[in-house]
């Protein structure tokens, strides 16, 4: 948001502070029925002119002060209500868009997750989840910042480029989430709701991790082709944040490979070393595409020699 011309920055923190709002009622009703209608609520209240207020939630269901903020947020929706009604009507709709789908996608793996038993099922499942997550948000953005139409083919290449980013979070919290009960791959399914790091699930999560690594870093072509079948690279934010972004995710991937045991790739070993080799792409088009170039082969490369390691026993449930 930062990085955008202020008319876009507007539109762009509306549909962000609208979506966290949406999160709120996923992360903190815990009841699937109740949760899906109150997003359903939300969702359809832009859809009215009058913009009624959102439902509220009970306090009392804040664990921790980031929760009380979200609450507070949502407690003083009406101040962010009065900037979108100063938007222009195409930015309203796109917003709208937004916050339907993605209150659509979150009904939905609220839903999975519930039926199934806090688990994915499979590859399709867990794509969808990325692009309920991520996904929007990126369609929002280039529709928002492009300069050139979405095409259908650069959907979905946002759309791989989602599953790219988002499972960077999954690879991150697999430990985290069994804690909670939650469980993006269908071998994870016997451990749900234990400690994390117990010894029993250790090698079944290494070989997970390694799994959807393998899964990730196979959509990194989609990134280079949608940044340049849109014609990004002819912003100076846009490019640099669009390095940054790869660059971020690229750091995570690094990392998670050597947790795996696997050969890593040179690249920035710091968050710090991250901001500063993506500055020089404010001012040359020439050294975002070799970031991009660069970035996508050690993906590629990475991504092929684990497919070449084949299935793993203890993860016989894999993905599709």
């Amino acid at each position: 948001i930062v990085v955008l011309r202020p008319d876009q920055a507007r539109a762009a923190a509306v549909g962000y502070l609208y979506c966290r709002m949406l999160d709120t009622y996923e992360d903190l009703i815990e009841e699937p029925a109740e949760s899906i209608a109150l997003l359903e609520a939300f969702a359809g209240r832009l859809e009215s002119d009058r913009l009624p207020p959102p439902p509220p939630v009970d306090p009392d269901l804040a664990r921790d002060d980031r929760d009380r903020v979200y609450l507070l947020l949502l407690e003083r929706c009406d101040r962010v209500d009065a900037v979108f009604r100063t938007l222009p009507a195409e930015s309203r709709d796109r917003i709208r868009l937004l916050v339907r789908s993605m209150a659509d996608g979150m009904a939905w793996s609220k839903d999975a997750f519930e039926r199934q038993g806090g688990i994915l099922l499979d590859r399709d499942q867990l794509a969808r989840y990325c692009h309920s997550v991520i996904g929007y948000p990126v369609l929002f953005i280039l529709d928002l910042v492009g300069r050139r139409e979405v095409t259908q083919g650069a959907r979905e290449d946002a759309l791989l480029v989602s599953e790219m980013i988002q499972l960077a979070n999954v690879t991150r919290d697999i430990e985290r989430d069994l804690a909670r009960g939650v469980g993006y791959h269908p071998a994870l399914k016997p451990y749900l709701g234990r400690p994390a790091g117990q010894p029993e699930s250790r090698e079944v999560v290494r070989e997970v991790r390694e799994e959807l690594l393998e899964m990730a870093l196979g959509r990194a072509p989609a990134y280079r082709r949608l940044f340049n079948g849109l014609d990004l690279g002819g912003t100076a934010a846009v490019r640099a944040a669009a390095v940054l972004m790869l660059l971020f995710t690229d750091l995570h991937y690094r990392s998670c490979a050597r947790r795996t045991g696997n050969p890593s790739w040179p690249g920035p070993r710091s968050r710090f070393q991250v901001v500063a080799g993506s500055i020089p792409a404010l001012m040359s088009p020439r050294f975002t595409g070799r970031i991009l170039r660069r970035v996508e082969n050690d993906f590629v490369t990475a991504a092929a020699r684990l497919a070449g390691k084949g299935r793993r026993p203890a993860a016989a449930a894999a993905l599709g």
